[in-house]
This record gives structure tokens, C-alpha cells and sequence, in this order.
């Protein structure tokens, strides 16, 4: 057997069992814990509000389960099983070499998603639907999917061609050409989403609410941030899960809230979560990442053209035909087993850029105020109050309930002592 099989198939193993087992782990923790609302939201949160959370918790870890087996299988198949080399040769048989490489990554993510739509389906008519989250019609879900498909062809197809272009010729920089244009792909649909790809999903009308507007808009002056709007979002078209988020940069810049948060949340409260918002910004938390996601990429590409010309690669994964266009295919699809230290690194650093927001809003208004409205989205939305801390440490991008609760209880002490 190759070496790289046996490389492969441990990291997959390896990956498999930790991501399950802590998984699992986050279940059991749940459940142990469900009949005991903790300390900090005694009298905020009920003992059946605590029992639902713990509910909903275990069944979004069911589907966790079946969507990482779904994947390995689904991965396993395209590889060893010989899936990748039996359409490859399907589309090299009746298609110039350029044109067959780009169908074949058209193939591969088209079944992928069909494959998976199943469990999504499920996660949102059944999961959601029980605990009375989903407000969506079968109608609208069929025609999100359409539409995401729609657009994934418009975006994506076009960049596909410009990357299997530049593998062909742009000889042994081609992957830094193509992370040249990566880079400007992912700018350009940043700026173009707030305007052009959000309204295609969502209606998003102006804040009417002149009190909670000039409120907003006196931190927005304070904080130095300027934005081109704030706008509600119908997001109980889909769900009653509150949210609310900045999007676009310059001066596209624009603040969007859930109809939903406005139901849940009151004035005050709605401001500290923006000044949370704003703490991103205020830290430059959002280039951060963006700078982050971009030299990753860089090395992963560097990465990705040692292997293209490697045949021990290919081989290792059961394909037989050498091509940059598969080689990129497989390097992709393979990427995902190997990097779980740096999905552990990164959610650590999401985690500390939360706290740093919070301190901020906390500053901004109160840290009582944040405190309150993350005490009502958590019973609101069901969220867990007893995370497991192993798994937070893989899965969470926020910091858990009562580490948050008592970060922000802690600055608001030493608020009231410093002003006394």
C-alpha cells in the first residue's frame, strides 16, 4: 500500500475519532448537566428553559454525528473508492483536458451538496421545526437552494476557469497568480454582497424606529465608525433565532438587524450588542482574520504545488490520471483531515477576540446591559449554559455562556469600584 494511503487514512482515523469523541463528550456533559440551571442564571433562566436548551443541544449533536460520518464516507468514496478517477475519466473521454477539469470539480461539489441536502433538510423541517425555531416554507427552501446554486455558478464558475487557466499557463508561480486572484474574488463579493447578493435572499428596509436609530447612531459617532445605513432584516422569513451583523467595507459599510432581535431585545440592550459589533471593528478584528485567511490560503497554495507534481499524491488516493486540475481537486478535498490544529488555533483566537469586544461594548454602555442581552439570546435562542470546555475548544467561536457571563460581571465590578 502507498505510504501516503496509509498517511491519509490514519489522519483521517485520527480526525474522525477526536471530532466524534468530542462530540459525544459535549452530549454527555450536556445531559449530565440539564437539571441544574448554573449559578450565574439562577432566577433569568428557568429550570424547563435550562431542559429545552439541553434538548436542543443533544439533537444539533446528533446531526453533528451524522454529518461528520456523511463526510468521511462521501470523502472515501471520491478517493480510495475510486470515485474522482472514475468521473475523471468520464469527463476526459468526451472534453478538451481544461474543460473536463472544470467539470469534474463541478461534478464533485454537485454531488457533494445533493448528497448532504438530505441531513440540511432534516436539521431545519425536523430539528428546528420541534423546537420551534423554523419558520421557513418548503417553497423558500427550495428556491435558497436554486438561488445559492444559481449564484454558485455565476461566481464561481468564472473564477474556476481563470484558476485552471492560470495552472495551465503560468508555469511554477501559477499559485501565486491564482492567490492574487483569490484575493481580489473575495473582495470583490464583499463589496457586491450588502447590495446585490443579501436582497436576492432577504428584504431589508430602513430602521424606522427614530429612538433606537439616533441611539445607534450617537455610539456609531462616539466609536468612529461610519456606516451607510441601518436596516432591518426579515430574518423570521426563515427563523426565529435573533442576530444582527455588520457588512461591506468603505463606505458600503452597513449595519443589518433581525427583525427577530428587535422583538427580543429592548432598546439598551440592542445597543450594547452593537457596541459588541463595534468592538470587532474598533480592534480590527475583521482585517485580522482577513489577513489570516489570505496568508493561509497563500501557503496553502504554495503547499498545493509541491503536491501537483508529486506522483506518490495521486497515487496515494487512487487516481491514476496526473493533472494540475485533479491534483487541486484532491488537495482541497484531502486539506480538511490534516488541518484540525489549526481549526483549534483558530477558534482559540475567535474566542479571545470575543472577550475583547465585550470589554469594549462594555465600555460603550455597560457591561449590565450586555450582560442582560446575552442572558435573553441565550434563553431565547435555546443556547446551551454547560458547554463541555474540550469541545468548546474545537468547536465554539464564541466563548461559553458562563465564561462570558462572568468576564462581563467582573469588569462591571470593577467599574462600580473605580468610580467609588
Amino acid at each position: 500500500m502507498n505510504t501516503f494511503t496509509l498517511v491519509f487514512l490514519a489522519a483521517l482515523a485520527a480526525s474522525l475519532l477526536l471530532r466524534g469523541g468530542l462530540i459525544l463528550r459535549q452530549m454527555r456533559h450536556v445531559w449530565q448537566h440539564r437539571d441544574q440551571v448554573p449559578t450565574a442564571f439562577i432566577g433569568q433562566i428557568s429550570a424547563s428553559e435550562h431542559l429545552r436548551a439541553a434538548q436542543y443541544a443533544i439533537a444539533r449533536g446528533r446531526i453533528s454525528l451524522w454529518n461528520l460520518v456523511q463526510e468521511t464516507v462521501i470523502l472515501l468514496l471520491f478517493t480510495l473508492a475510486g470515485g474522482i478517477n472514475w468521473l475523471a475519466g468520464l469527463w476526459l473521454a468526451v472534453a478538451p483536458q481544461l474543460v473536463a477539469e472544470a467539470g469534474l470539480i463541478v461534478t464533485a461539489i454537485l454531488l457533494s451538496a445533493l448528497l448532504e441536502l438530505p441531513a440540511d433538510w432534516y436539521r431545519k423541517f425536523v430539528v428546528e421545526q420541534r423546537f420551534g425555531f423554523n419558520t421557513m416554507k418548503l417553497a423558500d427552501y427550495v428556491r435558497d437552494v436554486l438561488m445559492q446554486g444559481l449564484l454558485a455558478i455565476a461566481l464561481g464558475l468564472p473564477l474556476l476557469m481563470a484558476v485552471l487557466w492560470i495552472l495551465h499557463r503560468a508555469g511554477s508561480q501559477w499559485w501565486l497568480y491564482t492567490w492574487v486572484v483569490w484575493v481580489g474574488f473575495n473582495l470583490f463579493v464583499l463589496a457586491i454582497y450588502p447590495v446585490f447578493i443579501a436582497p436576492l435572499f432577504n428584504r431589508f428596509t430602513p430602521l424606522d424606529n427614530d429612538a433606537l436609530r439616533q441611539r445607534i447612531e450617537q455610539l456609531l459617532a462616539h466609536s468612529g465608525f461610519a456606516a451607510r445605513g441601518l436596516y432591518v432584516m426579515d430574518g423570521s422569513r426563515r427563523s426565529s433565532h435573533g442576530n444582527a451583523y455588520f457588512t461591506g467595507f468603505g463606505r458600503g459599510r452597513r449595519i443589518v438587524l433581525f427583525d427577530t432581535l428587535l422583538k427580543q431585545l429592548q432598546p439598551d440592550q440592542i445597543v450594547a450588542v452593537l457596541a459588541h459589533e463595534l468592538g470587532h471593528f474598533h480592534h480590527r478584528h475583521v482585517w485580522q482574520r482577513m489577513a489570516w485567511m489570505f496568508g493561509f490560503s497563500l501557503a496553502g497554495l504554495w503547499l498545493a504545488s509541491r503536491l501537483l507534481d508529486s506522483a506518490w499524491f495521486y497515487a496515494g488516493l487512487h487516481v491514476t490520471y496526473f493533472s494540475p486540475g485533479i491534483g487541486l481537486l484532491l488537495f482541497f478535498l484531502v486539506l480538511p483531515v490534516f488541518s484540525l490544529p489549526l481549526q483549534w488555533w483558530l477558534a482559540a483566537g475567535s474566542r479571545r477576540n470575543e472577550f475583547e469586544a465585550d470589554r469594549y461594548a462594555a465600555g460603550q454602555t455597560s457591561a449590565e446591559l450586555l450582560v442582560a442581552a446575552l442572558v435573553s439570546l441565550y434563553r431565547d435562542n435555546a443556547a446551551t449554559l454547560t458547554s463541555d470546555a474540550w469541545y468548546s475548544s474545537l468547536y465554539d467561536s464564541h466563548p461559553n455562556a458562563q465564561q462570558r457571563i462572568a468576564r462581563l460581571q467582573s469588569i462591571a465590578v470593577l467599574s462600580k469600584e473605580t468610580m467609588t
